[in-house]
Protein backbone atom coordinates (compact mmCIF):
# COMPACT_ATOMS: atom_id res chain seq x y z
CA UNK A 1 0.00 0.00 0.00
CA UNK A 2 1.21 3.45 -1.30
CA UNK A 3 2.09 5.50 2.00
CA UNK A 4 3.61 2.71 4.00
CA UNK A 5 6.65 0.57 3.45
CA UNK A 6 4.73 -2.50 4.66
CA UNK A 7 7.48 -3.46 7.49
CA UNK A 8 8.10 -4.06 10.95
CA UNK A 9 11.74 -4.63 11.87
CA UNK A 10 11.79 -6.82 15.11
CA UNK A 11 14.62 -6.68 17.04
CA UNK A 12 15.70 -9.13 19.66
CA UNK A 13 17.89 -7.76 22.72
CA UNK A 14 18.37 -11.31 24.35
CA UNK A 15 20.31 -12.75 21.49
CA UNK A 16 20.98 -8.90 19.44
CA UNK A 17 19.64 -10.55 16.29
CA UNK A 18 17.18 -8.36 14.28
CA UNK A 19 14.62 -9.48 11.56
CA UNK A 20 12.12 -7.77 8.77
CA UNK A 21 8.51 -8.83 8.51
CA UNK A 22 5.85 -7.92 6.61
CA UNK A 23 2.84 -6.05 7.67
CA UNK A 24 -0.57 -6.64 5.53
CA UNK A 25 -2.35 -4.58 3.33
CA UNK A 26 -5.39 -5.36 5.45
CA UNK A 27 -3.67 -4.56 8.90
CA UNK A 28 -2.12 -1.02 7.36
CA UNK A 29 -5.66 -0.29 6.00
CA UNK A 30 -7.49 -0.67 9.19
CA UNK A 31 -4.75 0.68 11.30
CA UNK A 32 -3.70 3.79 9.13
CA UNK A 33 -0.19 3.29 10.79
CA UNK A 34 1.23 5.26 14.04
CA UNK A 35 -1.49 4.91 16.45
CA UNK A 36 -3.43 2.29 14.87
CA UNK A 37 -0.08 0.37 14.30
CA UNK A 38 1.24 0.28 17.23
CA UNK A 39 -2.16 -0.45 19.34
CA UNK A 40 -2.75 -3.17 17.07
CA UNK A 41 0.84 -4.79 17.67
CA UNK A 42 0.71 -4.35 21.59
CA UNK A 43 -2.72 -6.34 21.08
CA UNK A 44 -0.84 -9.06 19.06
CA UNK A 45 2.44 -9.63 20.97
CA UNK A 46 2.53 -8.18 24.34
CA UNK A 47 1.54 -10.70 26.83
CA UNK A 48 -1.78 -10.54 28.76
CA UNK A 49 -0.48 -9.28 32.16
CA UNK A 50 3.12 -8.56 30.95
CA UNK A 51 4.72 -6.70 33.74
CA UNK A 52 5.95 -3.12 32.76
CA UNK A 53 9.73 -3.84 33.50
CA UNK A 54 9.87 -6.61 32.21
CA UNK A 55 11.89 -8.05 29.61
CA UNK A 56 8.85 -9.68 28.07
CA UNK A 57 7.38 -6.31 27.58
CA UNK A 58 7.56 -5.28 24.10
CA UNK A 59 8.49 -1.66 23.02
CA UNK A 60 6.88 -0.06 19.87
CA UNK A 61 8.58 2.94 17.59
CA UNK A 62 6.19 3.95 15.28
CA UNK A 63 5.73 6.51 12.44
CA UNK A 64 2.52 7.26 9.94
CA UNK A 65 1.83 7.31 6.35
CA UNK A 66 2.64 11.05 6.09
CA UNK A 67 5.69 11.17 7.56
CA UNK A 68 8.52 11.62 5.32
CA UNK A 69 6.08 13.79 2.53
CA UNK A 70 5.70 17.50 2.88
CA UNK A 71 2.20 18.01 4.73
CA UNK A 72 2.18 20.23 7.39
CA UNK A 73 2.97 19.03 10.75
CA UNK A 74 3.49 15.94 9.68
CA UNK A 75 7.53 15.19 11.61
CA UNK A 76 6.17 13.24 14.47
CA UNK A 77 6.59 9.73 15.39
CA UNK A 78 5.40 7.66 18.43
CA UNK A 79 6.25 5.28 21.09
CA UNK A 80 3.87 2.59 22.72
CA UNK A 81 4.37 -0.10 25.46
CA UNK A 82 2.63 -0.89 28.93
CA UNK A 83 2.62 1.82 31.19
CA UNK A 84 4.88 1.67 34.09
CA UNK A 85 3.35 4.45 35.52
CA UNK A 86 -0.35 2.87 34.84
CA UNK A 87 0.21 -0.82 34.09
CA UNK A 88 -2.11 -0.24 31.04
CA UNK A 89 -1.79 1.38 27.85
CA UNK A 90 1.07 3.58 27.11
CA UNK A 91 1.63 5.98 24.40
CA UNK A 92 4.45 8.88 23.76
CA UNK A 93 4.71 11.26 20.89
CA UNK A 94 7.16 13.49 19.67
CA UNK A 95 8.03 15.96 17.07
CA UNK A 96 11.31 17.47 15.73
CA UNK A 97 13.57 16.03 12.64
CA UNK A 98 13.69 12.37 13.94
CA UNK A 99 10.73 11.05 12.27
CA UNK A 100 11.67 11.05 8.55
CA UNK A 101 15.41 9.60 9.80
CA UNK A 102 12.52 6.63 11.23
CA UNK A 103 10.97 6.04 8.85
CA UNK A 104 13.76 6.82 6.54
CA UNK A 105 15.26 3.28 7.42
CA UNK A 106 12.28 1.71 5.39
CA UNK A 107 9.96 0.53 7.91
CA UNK A 108 7.02 1.32 9.21
CA UNK A 109 7.56 -0.02 12.91
CA UNK A 110 10.47 -1.44 14.89
CA UNK A 111 9.50 -3.92 17.65
CA UNK A 112 12.07 -4.05 20.74
CA UNK A 113 11.68 -7.39 22.94
CA UNK A 114 14.15 -8.91 25.17
CA UNK A 115 16.84 -7.24 27.43
CA UNK A 116 20.44 -7.10 26.72
CA UNK A 117 22.58 -8.67 28.86
CA UNK A 118 24.82 -5.30 29.46
CA UNK A 119 23.65 -1.62 28.95
CA UNK A 120 23.70 -1.20 25.22
CA UNK A 121 22.66 1.98 22.29
CA UNK A 122 21.22 0.91 19.12
CA UNK A 123 22.52 2.03 15.85
CA UNK A 124 19.86 2.11 13.22
CA UNK A 125 20.46 2.65 9.24
CA UNK A 126 19.14 1.49 5.69
CA UNK A 127 21.08 -1.50 6.74
CA UNK A 128 19.89 -2.73 9.53
CA UNK A 129 20.82 -2.59 13.45
CA UNK A 130 24.04 -2.26 14.97
CA UNK A 131 24.85 -2.96 18.93
CA UNK A 132 27.18 -1.24 20.90
CA UNK A 133 28.42 -1.07 23.76
CA UNK A 134 26.81 1.27 26.29
CA UNK A 135 28.15 1.02 30.08
CA UNK A 136 30.60 3.58 29.82
CA UNK A 137 26.86 6.17 29.75
CA UNK A 138 25.89 4.20 32.56
CA UNK A 139 24.51 7.04 34.57
CA UNK A 140 25.14 9.73 32.80
CA UNK A 141 22.67 12.54 31.85
CA UNK A 142 20.86 12.70 28.96
CA UNK A 143 22.57 15.71 26.88
CA UNK A 144 26.05 13.82 27.00
CA UNK A 145 24.60 10.32 26.22
CA UNK A 146 22.99 11.85 22.90
CA UNK A 147 26.48 13.84 22.35
CA UNK A 148 28.15 10.19 22.72
CA UNK A 149 25.70 8.43 20.73
CA UNK A 150 25.35 10.72 17.56
CA UNK A 151 29.30 10.95 17.76
CA UNK A 152 29.14 7.50 16.84
CA UNK A 153 26.64 6.77 14.24
CA UNK A 154 26.12 7.81 10.42
CA UNK A 155 26.13 11.43 10.00
CA UNK A 156 23.04 13.16 10.03
CA UNK A 157 21.52 10.96 12.48
CA UNK A 158 19.24 11.29 15.22
CA UNK A 159 18.70 9.64 18.64
CA UNK A 160 16.69 9.28 21.25
CA UNK A 161 18.33 8.70 25.04
CA UNK A 162 17.41 8.16 28.59
CA UNK A 163 19.00 9.54 31.66
CA UNK A 164 19.82 8.00 35.15
CA UNK A 165 15.41 8.10 35.73
CA UNK A 166 15.28 5.79 32.79
CA UNK A 167 18.24 3.42 34.03
CA UNK A 168 17.15 3.24 37.24
CA UNK A 169 13.18 2.43 36.18
CA UNK A 170 11.53 5.41 37.25
CA UNK A 171 7.84 5.53 36.46
CA UNK A 172 7.83 9.07 35.34
CA UNK A 173 11.05 8.56 33.11
CA UNK A 174 11.45 10.57 30.11
CA UNK A 175 12.95 9.22 26.38
CA UNK A 176 15.04 12.99 25.20
CA UNK A 177 15.21 13.86 21.60
CA UNK A 178 17.73 16.39 20.48
CA UNK A 179 18.14 17.48 23.84
CA UNK A 180 14.93 19.09 25.06
CA UNK A 181 12.14 17.17 23.22
CA UNK A 182 10.75 14.80 25.09
CA UNK A 183 8.79 11.53 25.28
CA UNK A 184 7.61 12.44 28.04
CA UNK A 185 4.23 10.56 29.41
CA UNK A 186 3.63 6.95 30.86
CA UNK A 187 7.30 6.48 32.39
CA UNK A 188 8.83 5.20 28.32
CA UNK A 189 12.26 5.97 29.25
CA UNK A 190 12.11 3.18 32.40
CA UNK A 191 10.50 0.44 29.56
CA UNK A 192 14.18 1.19 27.34
CA UNK A 193 16.29 1.19 30.99
CA UNK A 194 14.89 -2.14 31.89
CA UNK A 195 15.62 -3.75 28.64
CA UNK A 196 19.49 -2.45 29.14
CA UNK A 197 18.83 -0.18 26.26
CA UNK A 198 20.74 3.91 26.68
CA UNK A 199 19.59 4.94 23.40
CA UNK A 200 18.70 4.75 19.92
CA UNK A 201 20.01 6.59 16.93
CA UNK A 202 18.62 5.93 13.03
CA UNK A 203 19.88 7.81 9.99
CA UNK A 204 17.30 6.65 7.47
CA UNK A 205 17.18 8.97 4.00
CA UNK A 206 14.57 6.62 2.35
CA UNK A 207 10.91 8.07 1.21
CA UNK A 208 8.25 5.75 0.48
CA UNK A 209 5.52 6.56 -2.55
CA UNK A 210 2.52 8.03 -1.78
CA UNK A 211 -0.83 7.75 -3.82
CA UNK A 212 -0.95 11.15 -5.22
CA UNK A 213 1.11 13.86 -4.43
CA UNK A 214 -0.77 16.36 -6.26
CA UNK A 215 -3.49 15.95 -3.89
CA UNK A 216 -1.13 16.49 -1.25
CA UNK A 217 0.26 19.51 -2.95
CA UNK A 218 -3.16 21.10 -3.09
CA UNK A 219 -3.68 20.05 0.97
CA UNK A 220 -0.70 21.75 1.85
CA UNK A 221 -1.86 25.20 -0.08
CA UNK A 222 -5.09 24.47 1.79
CA UNK A 223 -3.85 24.22 5.51
CA UNK A 224 -1.61 27.23 4.54
CA UNK A 225 -4.21 29.51 3.23
CA UNK A 226 -6.11 28.55 6.83
CA UNK A 227 -3.06 29.08 8.57
CA UNK A 228 -2.42 32.41 7.20
CA UNK A 229 -5.90 33.83 7.87
CA UNK A 230 -6.13 32.11 11.75
CA UNK A 231 -5.05 34.74 14.45
CA UNK A 232 -3.47 31.94 16.19
CA UNK A 233 -1.11 31.05 13.75
CA UNK A 234 0.71 34.81 15.04
CA UNK A 235 -0.08 33.88 18.80
CA UNK A 236 2.01 30.27 18.44
CA UNK A 237 4.80 32.13 16.25
CA UNK A 238 5.23 34.96 18.98
CA UNK A 239 3.88 33.53 22.32
CA UNK A 240 4.57 29.95 21.41
CA UNK A 241 2.37 27.33 23.96
CA UNK A 242 3.45 29.96 27.32
CA UNK A 243 0.48 32.06 25.93
CA UNK A 244 -2.01 29.75 28.02
CA UNK A 245 -1.11 31.08 31.43
CA UNK A 246 -2.86 33.73 30.88
CA UNK A 247 -5.91 32.60 29.06
CA UNK A 248 -6.14 29.96 31.54
CA UNK A 249 -5.91 32.61 34.59
CA UNK A 250 -8.32 34.82 32.85
CA UNK A 251 -10.81 31.51 33.43
CA UNK A 252 -9.52 30.82 36.88
CA UNK A 253 -8.66 27.22 35.67
CA UNK A 254 -4.74 27.25 35.72
CA UNK A 255 -3.95 24.50 38.10
CA UNK A 256 -2.46 26.15 41.07
CA UNK A 257 -1.51 25.41 44.89
CA UNK A 258 -1.40 21.39 44.02
CA UNK A 259 -4.77 21.59 42.11
CA UNK A 260 -6.71 23.75 45.13
CA UNK A 261 -6.87 26.43 42.84
CA UNK A 262 -7.61 27.72 39.68
CA UNK A 263 -5.65 31.17 39.99
CA UNK A 264 -1.91 31.76 40.46
CA UNK A 265 -1.88 35.46 41.93
CA UNK A 266 1.69 35.88 40.53
CA UNK A 267 1.15 34.26 37.22
CA UNK A 268 2.68 37.35 35.44
CA UNK A 269 6.20 36.20 36.67
CA UNK A 270 5.60 32.75 34.86
CA UNK A 271 3.59 33.86 31.42
CA UNK A 272 4.39 33.90 27.95
CA UNK A 273 4.75 38.00 28.29
CA UNK A 274 7.25 37.61 31.04
CA UNK A 275 9.28 35.35 28.99
CA UNK A 276 9.28 37.58 26.02
CA UNK A 277 10.54 40.94 28.20
CA UNK A 278 13.19 38.87 30.26
CA UNK A 279 14.16 35.72 28.02
CA UNK A 280 16.37 35.87 24.84
CA UNK A 281 13.79 33.97 22.64
CA UNK A 282 14.00 32.24 19.25
CA UNK A 283 11.27 30.92 17.41
CA UNK A 284 12.51 27.45 16.26
CA UNK A 285 9.84 24.69 13.83
CA UNK A 286 9.59 21.30 13.44
CA UNK A 287 9.85 21.29 9.49
CA UNK A 288 7.84 21.25 7.63
CA UNK A 289 5.75 23.92 10.00
CA UNK A 290 4.56 27.89 9.58
CA UNK A 291 3.54 27.41 13.76
CA UNK A 292 7.19 27.93 14.73
CA UNK A 293 5.58 27.53 18.33
CA UNK A 294 8.76 26.28 20.50
CA UNK A 295 11.12 28.84 22.14
CA UNK A 296 14.86 28.55 21.96
CA UNK A 297 15.38 30.92 25.29
CA UNK A 298 18.07 31.87 27.17
CA UNK A 299 17.84 33.56 30.46
CA UNK A 300 19.37 36.89 30.80
CA UNK A 301 19.63 37.82 34.31
CA UNK A 302 19.34 35.46 38.01
CA UNK A 303 21.80 32.86 39.16
CA UNK A 304 20.80 30.72 36.32
CA UNK A 305 21.60 33.64 33.38
CA UNK A 306 23.60 31.96 30.51
CA UNK A 307 20.98 28.76 30.85
CA UNK A 308 20.03 28.21 26.90
CA UNK A 309 16.54 25.50 26.66
CA UNK A 310 14.07 25.06 24.57
CA UNK A 311 10.93 26.34 26.44
CA UNK A 312 9.52 25.98 28.65
CA UNK A 313 6.29 25.40 27.47
CA UNK A 314 3.27 25.44 29.13
CA UNK A 315 2.63 22.03 30.51
CA UNK A 316 5.88 22.29 32.48
CA UNK A 317 4.97 26.36 33.56
CA UNK A 318 2.07 24.72 35.02
CA UNK A 319 3.27 21.29 36.22
CA UNK A 320 6.49 22.67 37.88
CA UNK A 321 5.46 26.80 38.42
CA UNK A 322 1.52 26.95 39.06
CA UNK A 323 1.00 23.38 40.93
CA UNK A 324 4.47 24.40 43.32
CA UNK A 325 3.52 28.06 43.52
CA UNK A 326 7.24 29.10 41.98
CA UNK A 327 6.78 32.45 40.61
CA UNK A 328 10.05 32.89 38.98
CA UNK A 329 9.74 31.71 35.42
CA UNK A 330 13.74 31.28 35.64
CA UNK A 331 13.68 28.42 38.25
CA UNK A 332 11.08 26.72 36.16
CA UNK A 333 13.53 27.02 33.33
CA UNK A 334 15.85 25.77 35.52
CA UNK A 335 14.12 22.88 36.72
CA UNK A 336 12.84 22.28 33.30
CA UNK A 337 16.78 21.68 32.00
CA UNK A 338 17.04 19.56 35.79
CA UNK A 339 14.74 17.44 34.33
CA UNK A 340 15.37 16.93 30.88
CA UNK A 341 19.63 15.82 31.83
CA UNK A 342 18.14 13.48 34.13
CA UNK A 343 15.29 11.82 31.79
CA UNK A 344 11.90 12.98 34.24
CA UNK A 345 8.55 13.74 32.51
CA UNK A 346 7.88 17.63 33.74
CA UNK A 347 4.29 17.02 34.13
CA UNK A 348 4.57 14.20 36.55
CA UNK A 349 7.39 15.53 37.93
CA UNK A 350 5.56 19.17 38.89
CA UNK A 351 2.74 17.18 40.42
CA UNK A 352 4.70 14.72 42.22
CA UNK A 353 6.62 18.02 44.02
CA UNK A 354 2.85 18.97 44.67
CA UNK A 355 2.06 16.07 46.27
CA UNK A 356 5.12 15.66 48.54
CA UNK A 357 4.53 19.45 49.82
CA UNK A 358 0.82 18.57 50.52
CA UNK A 359 1.88 15.56 52.29
CA UNK A 360 4.83 17.54 54.48
CA UNK A 361 2.33 20.25 54.95
CA UNK A 362 -0.25 17.21 57.04
CA UNK A 363 2.77 16.00 58.76
CA UNK A 364 2.54 12.09 56.63
CA UNK A 365 5.92 12.42 55.71
CA UNK A 366 9.47 13.51 57.39
CA UNK A 367 10.87 15.19 54.38
CA UNK A 368 10.26 19.05 54.42
CA UNK A 369 9.08 20.85 51.57
CA UNK A 370 6.63 24.14 51.34
CA UNK A 371 5.43 25.70 47.99
CA UNK A 372 8.02 27.97 46.42
CA UNK A 373 10.92 25.84 47.17
CA UNK A 374 13.04 25.64 43.21
CA UNK A 375 16.02 24.29 45.59
CA UNK A 376 13.86 21.37 47.36
CA UNK A 377 12.70 20.81 44.27
CA UNK A 378 15.77 20.10 42.67
CA UNK A 379 16.84 18.10 45.30
CA UNK A 380 13.83 15.76 45.33
CA UNK A 381 13.87 15.53 41.44
CA UNK A 382 17.76 13.99 41.90
CA UNK A 383 16.46 11.67 45.14
CA UNK A 384 13.49 10.55 42.27
CA UNK A 385 15.97 9.68 39.59
CA UNK A 386 18.76 8.22 42.01
CA UNK A 387 16.08 6.35 43.93
CA UNK A 388 17.19 7.95 47.25
CA UNK A 389 15.27 7.99 50.46
CA UNK A 390 11.79 9.28 49.67
CA UNK A 391 12.73 9.40 46.26
CA UNK A 392 12.13 5.36 46.09
CA UNK A 393 8.76 5.51 46.54
CA UNK A 394 8.14 8.15 43.94
CA UNK A 395 9.91 6.50 41.15
CA UNK A 396 7.18 3.97 41.25
CA UNK A 397 4.22 6.37 40.98
CA UNK A 398 1.86 8.29 42.12
CA UNK A 399 -0.60 5.68 42.54
CA UNK A 400 2.46 3.57 45.42
CA UNK A 401 3.16 6.75 46.82
CA UNK A 402 -0.31 7.90 48.16
CA UNK A 403 -0.64 4.30 50.20
CA UNK A 404 2.68 4.68 51.24
CA UNK A 405 2.26 7.98 52.54
CA UNK A 406 -1.26 6.93 53.85
CA UNK A 407 -2.83 10.08 51.45
CA UNK A 408 -5.36 7.97 49.90
CA UNK A 409 -7.68 10.60 47.70
CA UNK A 410 -5.23 13.10 48.19
CA UNK A 411 -3.44 11.79 45.19
CA UNK A 412 -4.61 13.72 41.68
CA UNK A 413 -4.33 10.93 38.88
CA UNK A 414 -6.39 8.93 36.66
CA UNK A 415 -5.00 5.92 36.38
CA UNK A 416 -1.58 6.45 37.65
CA UNK A 417 -0.80 9.34 35.12
CA UNK A 418 -1.22 12.98 36.18
CA UNK A 419 -3.24 15.65 34.70
CA UNK A 420 -2.69 17.98 32.19
CA UNK A 421 -2.78 21.49 33.08
CA UNK A 422 -6.69 22.39 32.88
CA UNK A 423 -8.88 22.30 35.80
CA UNK A 424 -11.61 20.09 34.47
CA UNK A 425 -14.07 21.55 37.56
CA UNK A 426 -14.09 25.02 35.16
CA UNK A 427 -13.60 23.27 31.58
CA UNK A 428 -16.00 20.30 32.36
CA UNK A 429 -15.17 18.84 29.39
CA UNK A 430 -11.52 18.14 30.02
CA UNK A 431 -13.23 16.41 32.92
CA UNK A 432 -14.74 14.08 30.82
CA UNK A 433 -11.25 13.53 28.70
CA UNK A 434 -9.43 12.90 31.79
CA UNK A 435 -11.10 10.52 32.78
CA UNK A 436 -11.80 8.38 29.89
CA UNK A 437 -8.25 9.00 28.48
CA UNK A 438 -6.90 5.16 27.97
CA UNK A 439 -3.41 6.45 28.86
CA UNK A 440 -4.42 8.33 32.10
CA UNK A 441 -5.71 11.66 33.01
CA UNK A 442 -4.72 13.15 29.42
CA UNK A 443 -5.26 16.28 28.03
CA UNK A 444 -3.85 15.41 24.39
CA UNK A 445 -5.97 12.94 23.25
CA UNK A 446 -8.70 15.41 22.20
CA UNK A 447 -7.18 18.46 23.42
CA UNK A 448 -11.08 19.30 24.20
CA UNK A 449 -10.14 22.64 25.97
CA UNK A 450 -9.91 23.91 22.84
CA UNK A 451 -13.41 24.02 22.20
CA UNK A 452 -14.43 24.90 25.66
CA UNK A 453 -11.79 27.75 25.61
CA UNK A 454 -12.81 29.32 22.12
CA UNK A 455 -16.57 29.47 22.57
CA UNK A 456 -16.94 26.33 20.82
CA UNK A 457 -19.15 24.85 23.24
CA UNK A 458 -20.22 26.39 26.87
CA UNK A 459 -17.40 24.84 29.46
CA UNK A 460 -19.97 24.40 32.16
CA UNK A 461 -22.29 22.36 29.66
CA UNK A 462 -22.75 18.66 30.91
CA UNK A 463 -25.34 17.33 28.83
CA UNK A 464 -24.87 16.36 25.24
CA UNK A 465 -20.75 17.36 25.41
CA UNK A 466 -19.96 13.96 25.03
CA UNK A 467 -20.86 14.05 21.04
CA UNK A 468 -18.40 17.24 20.41
CA UNK A 469 -15.47 15.49 22.69
CA UNK A 470 -15.83 12.64 20.44
CA UNK A 471 -15.67 14.64 17.21
CA UNK A 472 -12.33 16.12 18.79
CA UNK A 473 -11.36 12.77 19.73
CA UNK A 474 -11.47 10.92 16.65
CA UNK A 475 -9.94 13.82 14.73
CA UNK A 476 -7.10 13.71 17.57
CA UNK A 477 -6.90 9.50 16.74
CA UNK A 478 -6.63 9.92 13.29
CA UNK A 479 -3.41 12.38 13.53
CA UNK A 480 -1.82 9.91 15.78
CA UNK A 481 -2.24 7.11 13.26
CA UNK A 482 -0.79 9.69 10.11
CA UNK A 483 1.42 10.73 12.67
CA UNK A 484 0.46 14.93 12.63
CA UNK A 485 0.76 17.82 15.19
CA UNK A 486 -2.29 18.50 17.43
CA UNK A 487 -1.64 22.00 16.41
CA UNK A 488 -3.11 21.83 12.97
CA UNK A 489 -6.38 20.68 14.40
CA UNK A 490 -7.85 24.32 13.50
CA UNK A 491 -6.49 23.82 10.05
CA UNK A 492 -6.94 20.19 9.36
CA UNK A 493 -10.54 19.27 9.61
CA UNK A 494 -12.76 16.04 8.41
CA UNK A 495 -12.47 17.15 4.33
CA UNK A 496 -8.26 17.94 5.14
CA UNK A 497 -8.03 14.61 6.76
CA UNK A 498 -10.03 12.46 3.88
CA UNK A 499 -7.74 14.28 1.07
CA UNK A 500 -4.42 13.19 3.31
CA UNK A 501 -5.46 9.90 3.60
CA UNK A 502 -6.36 9.40 -0.23
CA UNK A 503 -3.16 11.07 -0.99
CA UNK A 504 -0.87 9.33 0.98
CA UNK A 505 -2.56 5.70 0.74
CA UNK A 506 -4.89 6.06 -2.13
CA UNK A 507 -7.56 4.34 0.18
CA UNK A 508 -10.66 6.69 -0.17
CA UNK A 509 -12.88 6.94 2.81
CA UNK A 510 -15.96 8.75 3.70
CA UNK A 511 -16.10 10.80 6.98
CA UNK A 512 -18.25 8.48 8.20
CA UNK A 513 -15.90 5.36 7.40
CA UNK A 514 -13.34 7.46 9.20
CA UNK A 515 -14.57 8.14 12.13
CA UNK A 516 -15.61 4.19 12.53
CA UNK A 517 -11.67 3.32 12.12
CA UNK A 518 -10.69 5.99 14.82
CA UNK A 519 -13.58 4.81 16.96
CA UNK A 520 -12.03 1.55 16.56
CA UNK A 521 -8.79 2.19 17.35
CA UNK A 522 -10.12 4.17 20.53
CA UNK A 523 -12.05 0.93 21.79
CA UNK A 524 -9.13 -1.29 21.53
CA UNK A 525 -6.68 1.09 23.56
CA UNK A 526 -9.56 0.68 25.92
CA UNK A 527 -9.97 -2.94 25.51
CA UNK A 528 -6.32 -3.19 26.32
CA UNK A 529 -6.72 -1.61 29.51
CA UNK A 530 -9.68 -4.14 30.42
CA UNK A 531 -7.26 -6.64 29.46
CA UNK A 532 -4.45 -5.57 31.95
CA UNK A 533 -6.91 -5.42 35.00
CA UNK A 534 -7.91 -1.54 34.46
CA UNK A 535 -12.11 -1.69 33.98
CA UNK A 536 -14.22 1.20 33.70
CA UNK A 537 -14.14 1.61 37.54
CA UNK A 538 -10.77 3.41 36.75
CA UNK A 539 -13.39 5.87 34.23
CA UNK A 540 -13.33 8.24 36.98
CA UNK A 541 -11.56 11.66 38.71
CA UNK A 542 -9.53 12.33 41.65
CA UNK A 543 -11.89 12.77 45.01
CA UNK A 544 -10.95 16.29 45.24
CA UNK A 545 -12.32 17.09 41.93
CA UNK A 546 -15.51 15.46 42.60
CA UNK A 547 -16.08 16.62 46.28
CA UNK A 548 -13.95 19.59 46.55
CA UNK A 549 -14.88 23.52 45.29
CA UNK A 550 -11.61 25.42 43.93
CA UNK A 551 -10.98 28.07 46.04
CA UNK A 552 -12.27 30.33 43.41
CA UNK A 553 -16.01 28.46 43.65
CA UNK A 554 -15.60 25.92 40.79
CA UNK A 555 -17.23 22.60 41.28
CA UNK A 556 -17.69 18.60 39.21
CA UNK A 557 -20.17 16.79 40.79
CA UNK A 558 -19.90 12.88 40.41
CA UNK A 559 -23.11 12.52 39.18
CA UNK A 560 -22.41 15.55 36.43
CA UNK A 561 -19.51 13.13 35.12
CA UNK A 562 -21.46 10.22 35.38
CA UNK A 563 -24.11 11.61 32.44
CA UNK A 564 -20.93 13.03 30.33
CA UNK A 565 -19.41 8.99 30.94
CA UNK A 566 -22.63 7.76 30.09
CA UNK A 567 -23.00 9.59 27.13
CA UNK A 568 -19.55 9.34 25.62
CA UNK A 569 -19.42 5.17 26.08
CA UNK A 570 -23.51 4.75 24.38
CA UNK A 571 -21.85 6.67 21.83
CA UNK A 572 -18.67 4.86 21.18
CA UNK A 573 -20.90 1.90 21.65
CA UNK A 574 -22.57 2.59 18.40
CA UNK A 575 -20.50 4.12 16.41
Amino acid sequence: MKGFWGKLLVINLDDQKCHYETISDEVLKNSLGGKGLGIHLLMERNPVGVDPLSSDNIFVIATGPATTTNVWGRNRFAVFSKSPATGGYGESYCGGNLAPKIKGCGFDAVILKGKASALVYLVIDENGVQFKDARMLRGKMTDEAEDHILENSPKGAGSMVIGPAGENLVACSAIKVERWRSLGRGGMGAVLGAKNVKGISFSGTKKNEVHDSGLLKKLGKIILEKGQQSPVTEKYQTLGTPMQVEVLNTRKAFPTRYWHKGYFEKWKNISSIYMQENFEIKSVACPPCFLRCTKRSKLKKGRHAGLEIEGPEFETIYAIGGLNELDSLEEVAWLNDLCDKLGIDTMSAGNLAGFVTEASLAGKIDFKMGYNEPDTMAKLFKMIAKREGIGDILARGIKVAEKEFDMQGKAIHVKGLEPGGFEPRVLKGMGLSFATSPRGACHLRGTFYKAELSGQIDPGQIKGKAKLHIDYEDRATLFDCMILCRFYRDFILWDELRMLVEGTTGLKFTKEELEVVANKITNQTREYNVREGLGSETDTLPERFLKEATEEGATLSESDLKIMIGEYNQIRKNL
